[in-house]
């Protein structure tokens, strides 16, 4: 990143030297996210980040829905991350003929199929269902999702799915590889932050919502942020020469995590029975509050959160443990722990020793 950070920069778009040299760069950049996602490079539009990703895709393909539709139906589960349900609601309120149906989950935290049939319509512009679930590291049946939005709607369905929780840790061309259109972020892959890309499987027709200089195949207007869409690509680079090494040394820390926490009293783990990423170990505490824990924690040097960090400084509950059917006693003393690439076992064994103390504590106080 560092070239494109200080002294004469170029604009991608431009011709002169320090301009061809970025637009190499950009281009570069282009190549490796696109073989990190499993697409063609002329399908990557880089982005701010995860959330403007899943915004341009959710209203780009709506808006050019409504164009040819008297309605149009954003069908998305209970259970996205806010970056999708605020842009759908957003649509939803903006404009009369636009309207979000909800995909019903589990108790586990899984998207229930049927569900998805019954919200389908000849109105549906797009579905958009998470690949890894942000809070509970729970997966989705994206095969399903696809098979389902292309199979019983005539012509069938622009899908979406947001990636960002499960970049670290799945091979997303396999996982994600029948969906039309796939949200990354960099800083979730150990990239910089502000950094993402929407990319874009085969003829999705969606509007710009930024137009302006015809960059990003004129559906991202303003000059491209270079340094950002290289970072992404190292850390895509990166994320995906380390992928079978981290996912098995961490699936040993989680399960390590979960047996221990298991035994604290009033602890209840997440999901018990769902496919999960090995980065996240959701819990909950019978009769504790979450801001309490994370108070105690945080005075010992455990950085964790209740729900989406997006969201973990408010004291709002969780709408995924609601989704799921998780009594809001329950959902009240929620802790989400993640792991990650720099994760040790030294690390699991001081946090396990801190949040014992911490319930105990706790337990004792009330």
């Amino acid at each position: 990143m560092a070239p494109f950070e200080h002294g004469v920069v170029g604009n991608p778009s431009g011709s002169h030297r320090a301009s061809r040299e970025a637009r190499r760069a950009l281009e570069e950049a282009r190549d490796e996210v696109a073989a990190f996602v499993g697409a063609k490079p002329a399908g990557v539009i880089f982005t701010s980040g995860g959330t403007e990703s899943c915004h341009l895709a959710i209203a780009g393909v709506t808006h050019h829905h409504r164009r040819t539709h008297d309605r149009s139906e954003i069908v998305i589960s209970r259970i996205e991350h806010h970056a999708v349900l605020d842009a759908a609601q957003f649509m939803a309120r903006d404009f009369e003929n636009v309207s979000v149906r909800y995909v019903e989950v589990s108790d586990e935290g899984v998207l229930d199929l049927d569900s998805l049939e019954a919200q389908l319509s000849d109105d549906t512009a797009i579905v958009s269902v998470m690949t890894v679930n942000n809070e509970t590291g729970v997966r989705q049946p994206l095969d399903g999702v696809n098979a389902m939005a292309k199979s019983l709607i005539a012509g069938g369905v622009v899908t979406h799915s947001d990636a960002v929780a499960g970049a670290p840790w799945l091979n997303l061309p396999m996982v994600t590889a029948t969906m039309d259109m796939v949200s990354i972020c960099a800083h979730k892959i150990g990239g910089p932050v502000n950094s993402g890309a929407l990319v874009v499987r085969g003829d999705v027709a969606l509007d710009a919502l930024v137009p302006g200089g015809g960059q990003e195949r004129g559906l991202r207007g303003g000059t491209v942020d270079v340094a950002a869409a290289v970072g992404l690509a190292a850390a895509a680079r990166i994320t995906r020469r380390e992928l079978a090494e981290l996912n098995d040394r961490v699936v040993d820390l989680q399960n390590k995590l979960m047996a221990a926490c298991s035994f604290l009293p009033g602890c209840a783990i997440t999901a018990p029975g769902a496919l999960k990423v090995p980065g996240t170990v959701h819990l909950t505490f019978e009769g504790l509050a979450s801001d309490e824990i994370l108070f105690l924690l945080d005075q010992q040097g455990v950085c964790a959160s209740a729900a989406s960090s997006c969201s973990s400084g408010a004291s709002q509950s969780s709408h995924v443990l609601e989704a799921m059917g998780v009594s809001s006693e329950r959902a009240r003393g929620s802790l989400r722990l993640s792991m990650g690439a720099e994760t040790t076992t030294a690390d699991v064994d001081s946090l396990i020793q801190i949040l014992s103390g911490v319930v105990y504590r706790l337990r004792d106080e009330a």
